[in-house]
């Protein structure tokens, strides 16, 4: 019995976790009988939250007691769990999960594997979809256990069924987690009692909910690059249409929270930005930031929702260099030399191509001020203030915009316009690019 596609990780360093359960095992069993013959170099890490007494050391003695006699490296992370939730508050569950995603994390960013592989199986995505259609979840959620960043789930096509009739065929030795029988917990009730009648009910139901995830995912995924498609993008700032359909813009808006608060942010939250759809312009709601001292607020303007910061503070003056930089106040934007070519990753930005020969000696970075002037491209004379209410920029967002000046002369409005006197010609030597 072929337990996994391993031809998937052909020539690959992949690490198992491994807990010591019969899934875990299975995987790293299933890896170590194909690592030769596929070019792949197998590692272990165990992770020992010290959240189970002797039964967590027990496990961890026998990963390593495993590891030793199969000829498998093992990395062994012991963190003290309960002593991390005392200290920084939390729920025990996620604190260790958080521990081991970081964990395997660390492993591939410090070049230890090019993969992680963990052992959840199609139980354990129709468990994840159970209880979240139970506690309330829209098409987001049904996404359930997926890959990402370089963490794989070779066994997600696999039942338990499977997997233990895989064990009993190879003789493997495994370990119980004592907990996993206690229906106290919300999910292991799932596993024993709900999954179970499930497939009573119908048989294959946990296949048949991998599935189902399997479709949620790819409808998620095409309704997101929809909400992602109609959002613009300018500076540090997310524009969302009014207009767009409630699915789209309640997703478009959750992602522009996120951007700043990947958990903080809540219905409640949701339904305030929503109200600003009816709302006049100008008004405001705010937003839940974190780790961050300035405020993020929700705004209308026009026919827009602006997702922004709420800078308070003046944006001090830095002097300009015409050359390659990198630029961070009162906005982040950079200058690059060389061919358009050369812009990949500008991503939705308004790029402006300049001559850096052109601009004069003296010039600074900063924000607009009063009696400023521009000439911008291909255009005629006029004051800054002008210029940018007729380009319908709002007064908020004028006021944070960085220019390159020198003096009460605009160059430059980064992200809008440049002025004319610093274009590319046939004559420029050094092509620019504000982006």
């Amino acid at each position: 019995m072929e337990l996994i596609d391993a031809e998937k990780y052909r020539g690959k360093r992949v690490c198992v976790a491994l807990s010591g359960g019969v899934d875990s095992v299975c995987l790293l069993h299933a890896f170590k009988s194909r690592a030769a013959d596929m070019g792949i170099t197998l590692s272990a890490i165990h992770i020992e939250h010290g959240i189970r007494g002797e039964e967590s050391l027990r496990d961890m003695a026998f990963c390593k007691r495993l590891c030793e006699e199969w000829g498998v490296p093992l990395t062994v992370r012991r963190v003290d769990v309960p002593k991390l939730v005392k200290e920084q508050g939390g729920n025990m569950e996620n604190v260790a999960r958080s521990v081991r995603h970081g964990a395997f994390h660390s492993i591939l960013e410090n070049g230890e594997a090019d993969l992680v592989a963990t052992a959840h199986h199609a139980d354990d995505v129709a468990e994840t979809i159970l209880f979240r259609l139970a506690r309330g979840t829209g098409v987001s959620g049904m996404k359930a256990i997926t890959e990402y960043g370089g963490i794989v789930r070779p066994l997600l096509t696999r039942t338990r069924a499977e997997i233990e009739a895989y064990a009993a065929e190879k003789n493997l030795p495994h370990v119980e987690d004592s907990t996993n029988s206690d229906e106290n917990y919300t999910r292991n009730y799932i596993r024993h009692t709900v999954l179970p009648a499930f497939e009573r009910i119908h048989g294959n139901a946990a296949k048949h909910l991998v599935e189902f995830a399997a479709l949620a995912a790819e409808e998620d995924d095409f309704l997101q690059q929809l909400a992602e498609d109609a959002t613009v993008r300018m500076l540090d700032e997310e524009w969302v249409p009014v207009d767009l359909p409630d699915i789209l813009f309640n997703r478009a808006c959750l992602s522009c929270m996120r951007q700043t608060a990947q958990y903080g942010y809540t219905r409640a939250n949701l339904g305030e930005i929503a109200k600003l759809r009816t709302a006049q312009s100008g008004k405001r709601v705010m937003l839940p930031v974190s780790d961050v001292p300035w405020q993020r607020i929700a705004i209308r303007e026009g026919k827009y929702i602006v997702f922004c910061w709420d800078f308070q503070e003046e944006a001090p003056e830095i002097p300009f260099a015409p050359q390659e930089g990198l630029y961070t106040k009162p906005a982040v934007f950079s200058v690059r030399e060389g061919a358009a070519s050369d812009l990949e990753g500008s991503g939705s930005k308004r790029v402006l191509a300049v001559d850096l020969d052109a601009f004069p000696e003296g010039c600074v970075v900063r924000t607009r001020r009063e009696g400023d002037v521009v000439t911008p491209y291909h255009a005629p004379r006029k004051t800054l203030k002008k210029f940018l209410t007729d380009r319908k920029i709002s007064a908020r967002l004028s006021k944070k915009l960085p220019v390159i000046a020198k003096g009460s002369e605009v160059l430059a409005v980064v992200g809008v316009e440049i002025a004319d006197s610093v274009k590319v010609t046939e004559n420029t030597v050094r092509r620019g690019f504000l982006t």
